[in-house]
């Protein structure tokens, strides 16, 4: 073949090869693979943009230099104590601190019903407002007033409607302490017997979706519990305020705290003496220091004779064997909590000592611990140096004014 028909053979081929690609046009290239990302560095250098994504890929969205990406919240994940856009937010809490007093443990506070000033301040409004109770005559200062060590000068209390009760009023002082409240202990917390009265009958006789009615529709009320709780008033709330308001009554820094403090002129000779027989004749097996009392329950024969008989503890437990059994009362501050016992019917703290120091009153319930009581065979001096040794039990405590009101 010669040379210039191979030549125009090559441009033939070459100019159908060119207009065959022009025809079917230029094909995309396939996809790259996926790059594999290098592990996460803390180098101030950007990193290196990827492989230009096909148009139907969203663009990767990548972090400017020095410029963390946010942290995506994981599905299971909340903020912690952030509220509900809806939910009302409570004021922060000031800072309360109780000032426990000389001879007192350190004091108990439940997690769920912390001490703040604000708290104290609206449970201290709520212990003097009579509109607690029903007919509006009532208020938790009624029958624990604090100008009478926080109890009252009666047997018994009387209550809504002039209704005489059962039962004795026991002192706030050092309630905090108690592992039950009420003589027959129905109550385990401060919170719970604050509730308890407003819906006695006999005491304040409410209800409480009426007093909650009632002082919801006082707007200062409304306020208070906005601040303090961040709700509405609500029976929780009240109870609340109230024991924490309680929990600050305190009674210690008595002349016998001082004694135990190495003052040994803080009590006379016969306090000595009562002291050391309150020891050695079974005293303070139930009226344990400091707080003297373990708040057990125990029959010393009290009312038993009474009828209708006041069943103590076994209204609570049902159990035949805790019929009569009351528990035992703390006392700091006898000496101003008169009259005695779960009825009252020791009008005073000699008469209170005498029953106890004969060993109590016989009936088929009563406590075996009394049987030490009465083999020490307690003289009429060994009575009177007891009296004077309780008088030393008697200490500081606050007296508190009543508040203005909502």
């Amino acid at each position: 073949m010669s040379s210039n028909r191979f030549l125009k053979l090559v441009h033939v081929c070459g100019f159908a090869l060119a207009w065959s690609v022009l025809s079917a046009g230029c094909q995309p290239s396939p996809p790259p693979a996926a790059p594999v990302t290098p592990p996460e560095t803390f180098s101030d250098e950007p990193a290196a943009m990827p492989d230009q994504p096909m148009p139907d890929q969203p663009m990767p969205v990548e972090p400017m230099p020095n410029e963390s990406m946010p942290d995506e919240p994981k599905p299971d994940e909340s903020m912690p104590n952030e509220p509900k856009p809806d939910e009302p937010k409570p004021a922060e809490a000031a800072a309360f601190e109780v000032k426990v007093p000389l001879g007192l443990p350190p004091l108990p506070i439940p997690e769920d019903n912390p001490m703040t000033a604000e708290k104290v301040e609206l449970g201290k409004m709520l212990y003097f407002d009579k509109r607690l109770s029903k007919d509006g005559t009532i208020s938790c200062a009624t029958c624990h007033d604090p100008k009478i060590a926080w109890t009252e000068a009666k047997a018994t209390s009387t209550g809504f409607g002039n209704q005489v009760g059962g039962a004795n009023s026991p002192t706030v002082i050092n309630a905090a302490y108690a592992t039950t409240q009420f003589w027959d202990g129905r109550a385990k917390t401060l919170e719970e017997q604050a509730l308890g009265p407003i819906e006695n009958p006999i005491e304040m006789g409410h209800s409480l979706p009426e007093m909650i009615s009632t002082l919801n529709k006082l707007g200062g009320y409304k306020e208070y519990f906005q601040k303090v709780f961040g709700t509405e008033v609500t029976a929780d709330g009240v109870a609340a305020a109230i024991a924490a308001f309680e929990r600050t009554v305190l009674s210690g820094n008595s002349p016998y705290d001082k004694f135990k403090a190495g003052d040994a002129n803080a009590l006379n000779e016969a306090q000595k003496r009562g002291l050391e027989l309150f020891n050695k004749s079974g005293c303070a097996d139930c009226h344990a220091p400091p707080l003297f009392s373990s708040y057990d329950f125990y029959n010393a024969g009290v009312g038993m004779d009474k009828d209708p008989l006041h069943q103590g503890r076994k209204a609570v437990t049902g159990d035949d064997d805790d019929l009569g059994a009351f528990r035992t009362p703390a006392l700091r501050e006898v000496a101003h909590t008169g009259p005695y016992f779960h009825d009252g019917s020791a009008a005073t703290l000699e008469d209170a000592v005498a029953l106890m120091a004969d060993g109590g009153k016989d009936n088929p319930n009563l406590s075996e611990m009394f049987e030490s009581v009465r083999d020490a065979k307690l003289t009429e001096q060994d009575r009177k140096d007891l009296v004077e040794f309780l008088k030393a039990l008697s200490g500081e405590f606050p007296i508190v004014e009543p508040p203005a009101l909502p």
